[in-house]
């Protein structure tokens, strides 16, 4: 870590008033270094017009540049169907910028970007276009004089990320440079399958391209703050990790929950539904790192490891009646004050759609850290507010001291990471109430990014794309990880698909799921908490 020294703040009067003012603002900032170094890099972005390109990744890069955390050689190549020339390009990426950066367009921060912007038009499945974008990527190698990592960012529908991946290998893109620093790479977008067998499918094609080692399959939970901070808290606090087990855990709550409706995705929604769009990858990714064992250390691989050993872990669900799952659509209801429509009102969805909207799962795991300790999963949407959280249950504590109804109100010790809409911590204790007689309530203790180090926390996909320049894996899916998940989750598909709407359920817009996802909890004498 690079370190200034006060000798060399004294020289510099302008440099030593800045370093104070920023360790005003944040105290707690005071000493981090922001460096980490990212080799000479192009980033090529295929679906370069398309939504996700404009709101996040585009940004993402900006937002690194302003941090001086691009390598001094960094190129961007946006590349997709339709025809735009460079200029165009730049100008649709800086009103991206203006529109959905957490910071304002800096015209020094962007300008490093643009002046190595560039764009190349051509199918997914066209192999001359990926000859053209392999000779355009020679020309910047040449002019620079220097090997350059690439790195692929697919960030298009499922349907072309298979002809995306072999154009890649034909054109010999995806072996430039394999076997030495710096590598090619490829970033490829969730959904990453629809089931156990696509994504096996999937899986094979990749391994006929790429190494493992070059994959970086994405999702962007594991970018957020808490969810990083998972790792930290159980094992740099000494007061949880020895109370981490079944022996003082009674229960985990896991939550996903979204206020809004499908809105105009109504045709993806059809093909996707709540298990697939939330469940499988973003909440299971929360499973895995809140239940995992502790990594040898921080290496991907070892951290990894430890994931695909828990997923593995997971029983198999029981299915049907009276079993492990719940799932439902959302009827008409109150959104904040206002009339929400149902689901199967929605634009292009039909009556008899069998598609859920909201799901919930019962999970136990099966090694000596967990067993008996149940899990609860639930992601839904048109909820009654825009949440995601993880939810640890303490036991209670034994009830001879403070019995007395009326007296002594006492809650489960509960620690509860908030990873969105604002990022943090809380627990709740019992306390006693000021008085003179003893009376106690439970009280919640919290912690928020955003008052503690500033509200300007960067995006998740800012990290997400910075480690894969770096090759960090940490923060990214395994290809064994996503088979271990899918098999834990195809086998309910095919039940609610051969089921159809049998067991289906209605729940209100606005309220926290149906009647039958509380039924799960109660066969434990459990209830969901309300975030």
């Amino acid at each position: 870590m690079t370190r200034i020294s006060l000798a060399s703040l004294a020289r510099d009067p302008e440099k030593l008033s800045s370093a104070m003012a920023d360790s005003q603002r944040h105290p707690f900032l005071h000493g981090l270094s922001k460096h980490r170094g990212a080799p000479p890099t192009v980033v090529v972005i295929f679906g370069a017009s398309g939504d996700l390109t404009a709101r996040k990744l585009i940004p993402a890069v900006y937002n690194l540049s302003f941090d001086n955390l691009l390598p001094a050689d960094f190129f961007l190549v946006g590349y997709g169907r339709k025809p735009i020339p460079d200029g165009e390009f730049r100008t649709l990426a800086a009103a991206a910028i203006k529109e959905f950066s957490r910071r304002e367009l800096d015209a020094s921060a962007w300008g490093r970007v643009a002046a190595h912007t560039s764009y190349v038009a051509g199918g997914y499945d066209e192999p001359a276009a990926f000859d053209r974008l392999a000779v355009h990527l020679d020309d910047i190698e040449r002019q620079l004089g220097r090997d350059v990592q690439r790195m692929f960012y697919v960030s298009t529908p499922p349907s072309v990320f298979a002809p995306i991946l072999r154009n890649l290998g034909a054109s010999g893109l995806a072996a430039k440079h394999l076997g030495q620093p710096p590598h090619s790479k490829v970033i490829i977008e969730k959904p990453f399958g629809k089931d156990l067998a696509s994504a096996a499918a999937l899986n094979e094609t990749i391994r006929s391209v790429f190494e493992e080692h070059q994959v970086y399959r994405i999702d962007h939970y594991l970018g957020k703050e808490t969810v990083q901070d998972l790792l930290v808290q159980r094992f740099a606090n000494s007061i949880f990790e020895p109370l981490w087990n079944r022996n003082f855990i009674d229960s985990v709550q896991i939550t996903v929950a979204e206020e809004v409706g499908v809105g105009t995705r109504g045709g993806y929604y059809e093909q996707s539904g709540c298990l697939r769009d939330m469940i499988q990858n973003h909440t299971m990714q929360l499973l895995a790192l809140t239940a995992m064992e502790p990594p040898v250390s921080l290496d991907a691989e070892a951290i990894r490891d430890e994931k695909v050993k828990l997923l593995k872990a997971i029983q198999p669900l029981v299915l049907g009646p009276g079993g492990d799952t719940a799932r439902a659509q959302y009827a008409a209801g109150m959104i904040a004050g206002k009339a929400a429509k149902g689901y199967v009102e929605e634009e292009g969805i039909s009556a008899e759609s069998r598609t859920e909207t909201y799901a919930a799962l019962r999970l136990s795991i099966n090694n000596w850290r967990w067993q008996g300790v149940p899990f609860y999963l639930r992601s839904g949407k048109r909820l009654a507010r825009r949440v995601s959280e993880i939810a640890i249950n303490f036991k209670r504590p034994p009830g001879t001291l403070f019995a007395e109804e009326g007296r002594f109100d006492l809650a489960a010790n509960t620690l509860s990471f908030q990873i969105q809409p604002d990022e943090g911590l809380s627990l709740i204790l019992n306390t006693k109430i000021p008085g003179l007689e003893t009376r106690t309530q439970p009280v919640k203790m919290s912690f928020r990014y955003a008052t503690t180090f500033g509200s300007n926390t960067p995006e998740a996909y800012e990290r997400l794309v910075l480690d894969a320049m770096i090759g960090d894996g940490t923060l990214f899916i395994r290809g064994d990880e996503a088979l271990a998940s899918w098999k834990l989750c195809t086998p309910v598909l095919e039940a609610w698909a051969a089921a159809g709407r049998e067991g289906m359920r209605n729940y209100d817009a606005g309220s926290w799921g149906p009647a039958s996802a509380d039924a799960l909890l109660a066969k434990s004498g459990h209830l969901w908490r309300q975030p």
